[in-house]
């Protein structure tokens, strides 16, 4: 058998023969087995070797453990004073009829509480070092208030009746105070871990208390002259000397982290203090050793600090609560909550003559940054933006942050929208690289010019944020599809005029259905933009004269995905790219590509379809002549309900039919087209295959596609 397997084996035996030990010495004092004839035997023998093997087992420890090594080679020297001494009196002090006072084995064993000192020092921290400064101190307050309480009972006895040589008190009052020492030292660790001690401090501490019990018993025993040797006192020290062993071999406590006090920890602290100030109360009255009357002090007055510190802490919390309830913490701005109480203090000034500037801020293109580069890098390009932003404004207002991509600052006074400080606030919320912008769209409200109250400033001021973010995207929109439609141009001149055309009749349309302005916008954009695929479509297919290949249409019919593609790289043409996708498909389910069929095809690409079919039916191509109105019209009546929705064709050719010096009545579309109408036009289609089923005799067919 190997030695590593045969070490936790000899552990136990020697953990085994320690309790029978223990357990013999107890039940002769008590119960007198084995009678008088081994008292000898059970106050030398049996005692000095559980001593023995309690210091073994520790040695053990620090041999076998490389965790806290250091902790447990100061606590087995402690353990082997401590057996020094015990073997001095055993082998020559109680041999002797008058030993001599001091005594080497009173140097053993008093050197014995600075080494357990230095082992609790280390366990503490290794283990508890994390602790508060609340922790320490309620330690500190029960063991002072416990070691006073034992100076008073002990102490003073002792003294009394200690009337020799200096050399000789100091010794015997130095046990006492050692064992105070120590017994502030297991409280201090018990409160350190929140009086929920792991085995390892359990046994520890449990074996310091027997020992410190032990001796001051014995002290004041010896100083009235009661002490009995073999008596249950004697029991004490081997029980305490096993119960370090056993502590030495518990599995050690994870390192403990700071812990916040709890009620239990506050009455400890609360009756500890208690206690020391009724020991002074009584002290005014009768006679207690200025010890005791020191420690009930040092414990009032560590109580004292740890009153001060925990108002101290609670104003902090108090501030740091109602710091962050008002502030963001991811730009460290103010909230929605500052912003609204700022706005009624604002409100107030108003009636003292004081304007103030609410201005509304919106990040465009942060949800594309958002998407493309994750929350993380969004929620620090916010924090970048946020502190750059009050920067800007520096003393003029504060800024405020409202959630997601939203600011906003008061300023003090009255501002213009064309004011040079809005103009630095906005640049403070731009952002630019490579392949992303992000921008600032912006509304203002005075109060008390604009708005009296709060929320009708903040109301207004979102409006106008609104208003100005739509002339935003119409303007990047416009931009864009300059460029677009000057590459179309060159591309194939006469694809543009059709475009162009296409759009302005869309428009016209659009306003039948009641669609507003952003809506309009979107649609006249995704009529001119319809075709922009199909600058990726070969000039051999785009201008073949006569029927295409089963190939070659099915290349075309990519055109409407391709010119997606074109537009999703312009954010404010996204939602004219939805529509773009959809201007192909068919009201029977037959169009391409993806096979949507009735109210399921956004309105916009219904309309755009009857549209492009119309000018392209009345448009010269290479393969056609152009046809005449009421013929292309027929053409569009003969399609309702198949290609086309019967309702938008109702409408044009309404729209064509009637004068121009009449005013035209705006018109509703029947059945789901008015609620296509008041939703949005970008709706996106769901992606599903589908048989395409054109065939190229059709007229209208080629045409469109």
């Amino acid at each position: 058998m190997r030695l590593l397997d045969s070490k936790p084996r000899l552990i136990l035996v020697a953990f085994g023969a320690m309790g029978v030990g223990v357990a013999f010495e107890a039940a002769h004092a008590l119960l007198g087995v084995g009678g008088h004839g081994l008292d000898a035997f059970t106050n030398n023998g049996v005692y000095t070797a559980v001593e023995l093997i309690a210091v073994a087992l520790c040695a053990a420890r620090v041999v076998i453990k490389r965790e806290d090594r250091a902790a447990w080679t100061f606590m087995t020297l402690a353990l082997l004073f401590w057996t020094g001494g015990d073997l001095v009196w055993t082998l020559w002090l109680d041999n002797v009829a008058n030993p001599p006072s001091p005594s080497v084995a009173d140097a053993l064993y008093l050197t014995m509480y600075p080494a357990i000192y230095a082992a609790m020092m280390l366990l503490i921290r290794s283990r508890l070092r994390h602790q508060g400064a609340a922790q320490w101190l309620d330690g500190g307050v029960v063991g002072l208030a416990l070691a006073a309480l034992g100076a008073a009972l002990v102490f003073s006895t002792v003294w009394d009746m200690n009337k020799g040589r200096f050399i000789e008190v100091a010794v015997n009052v130095a046990y006492p105070l050692g064992d105070f020492a120590l017994l502030m030292f297991v409280v201090v660790a018990f409160s350190l871990s929140g009086w929920r001690p792991a085995r390892l401090w359990l046994a520890r501490g449990a074996g310091i208390i027997v020992t410190a019990l032990a001796d001051i018993i014995y002290v004041y025993e010896v100083a009235k002259g009661t002490y009995v040797s073999g008596a249950l006192l004697d029991t004490m020290w081997p029980l305490s000397m096993s119960l370090l062993a056993a502590a030495a071999w518990q599995p050690a406590p994870p390192r403990s982290a700071p812990r916040l006090a709890a009620p239990h920890t506050i009455v400890l602290t609360l009756l500890a203090a208690g206690g020391a100030l009724a020991l002074l109360v009584v002290a005014a009255f009768r006679q207690i050793t200025p010890l005791a009357v020191g420690l009930a002090a040092g414990a009032l007055l560590l109580a004292t600090v740890r009153a001060t510190l925990t108002y101290l802490e609670n104003v902090r919390m108090l501030r740091r609560n109602a710091h962050e309830a008002v502030t963001d913490a991811l730009s460290g701005l103010g909230n929605r909550r500052r912003l609204m109480e700022d706005l009624e203090d604002a409100g107030e000034d108003t009636l003292r003559g004081h304007a103030s500037t609410l201005v509304f801020f919106d990040l465009n293109g942060f949800k594309r940054y958002n998407d493309s580069f994750g929350h993380a890098a969004g929620d620090s390009l916010l924090g970048r933006v946020g502190a750059a932003l009050s920067t800007a404004i520096d003393s003029r207002g504060r800024a405020y942050r409202l959630g997601g991509d939203e600011f906003c600052v008061l300023l003090q006074g009255r501002f213009a929208r064309h004011d040079r400080l809005l103009a630095s606030a906005a640049s403070a919320l731009t952002e630019r690289g490579t392949v992303f912008t992000v921008s600032a769209s912006f509304g203002l409200a005075v109060l008390p010019d604009d708005a009296l109250n709060a929320s009708a400033a903040l109301q207004l001021a979102d409006e106008r944020m609104y208003a100005d973010k739509a002339r935003s995207n119409r303007s990047s929109r416009a931009e864009t599809r300059a460029v677009l439609l000057a590459l179309l141009n060159e591309r194939t001149p006469d694809l543009s005029e059709h475009v162009t055309g296409v759009g302005e009749l869309a428009s016209q349309l659009g306003r039948r259905f009641l669609l507003d302005s952003d809506q309009l916008d979107e649609l006249q954009r995704a009529a001119e933009l319809h075709d922009i695929g199909k600058l990726a479509i070969p000039d051999e297919i785009l201008h073949k004269r006569g029927p295409l290949t089963d190939a070659e249409t099915q290349f075309m019919r990519q055109h409407p995905i391709i010119g997606e593609r074109i537009l999703n790289a312009a954010p404010a043409l996204q939602p004219v790219a939805a529509l773009v996708r959809a201007s192909h498909e068919r009201w029977d389910g037959a169009g391409y590509p993806d096979g949507l069929a009735g109210s399921a095809i956004p309105l916009g690409a219904r309309i755009i379809a009857v549209c492009d079919a119309y000018h392209a039916m009345t448009s010269e191509r290479c393969y056609q002549t152009a046809r005449g109105e009421p013929d292309a019209i027929a053409e569009l009546q003969r399609n309702a309900g198949s290609q086309f929705d019967p309702t938008i064709v109702t409408a044009l050719c309404d729209q064509l039919t009637t004068p121009p010096s009449i005013t035209q009545p705006r018109e509703r579309a029947e059945s789901d087209t008015t609620v296509h109408a008041a939703g949005r036009l970008h709706h996106l289609p769901s992606h599903k295959a589908t048989e395409l089923l054109r065939t190229c005799e059709e007229p209208t067919v080629r045409l469109h596609e």
